[in-house]
């Protein structure tokens, strides 16, 4: 079985010869669709776990209003980058502000996912857990190993400029500060 890091390392691999649009293309179905059904779905989840559960010391307590905020963080990022960001890589444009705006924003959803671990103590079910609080961590596995990957293709292949060839240095090179 292989780990995490080994799961991105692969889809680094297999992702970095491919165009942008390609890539973006995969990134929407891949991860945006997906993250567009799965959080809704760990919302009431979660919801049931907390109406039924509450009282437990165990119980996680306040995650389906973290769950309710992330939706809506990520709904506007996915938005912006669908809207604004994906069309202008595309066309081969690498605006450097708009990156720096989605890279910002994917360091809070990592935040957001770390908080997620620490109101379900890590994704650890109590002894004799129900089968719906057995699946709200399955599938919030599931999703902060989608988005981990998600944030991971952005920020690594993504959102890096590819150049057919690097300019030599003189008076045609740029350092890529000026985009």
């Amino acid at each position: 079985m292989s780990t995490f890091d080994d799961r991105l390392q692969t889809a680094e691999q297999q992702w970095q010869d491919a165009s942008p649009k390609h890539l973006i293309e995969h990134i929407y179905l891949r991860f945006h669709q997906r993250h567009r059904e799965q959080l809704p779905e760990l919302k009431q989840l979660a919801m049931r776990v907390e109406a039924v559960h509450g009282d437990h010391p165990e119980a996680p307590v306040g995650l389906t209003e973290h769950l309710d905020n992330l939706m809506q963080e990520l709904e506007s990022h996915m938005t912006k980058e669908e809207q604004i960001l994906f069309p202008l890589l595309s066309r081969g444009v690498y605006p450097g502000g708009p990156i720096s705006v989605m890279e910002s924003e994917h360091v809070q959803h990592e935040g957001e996912l770390n908080r997620i671990d620490e109101l379900t103590n890590n994704l650890t079910l109590p002894e004799g857990a129900c089968g719906t609080w057995t699946a709200l961590y399955k599938g919030l596995k599931e999703l902060q190993d989608d988005l981990h990957e998600h944030i991971h293709l952005e920020n690594n292949l993504l959102f890096v400029e590819k150049k057919a060839s690097a300019p030599e240095h003189g008076k045609d090179f740029c350092c890529g500060s000026c985009q």
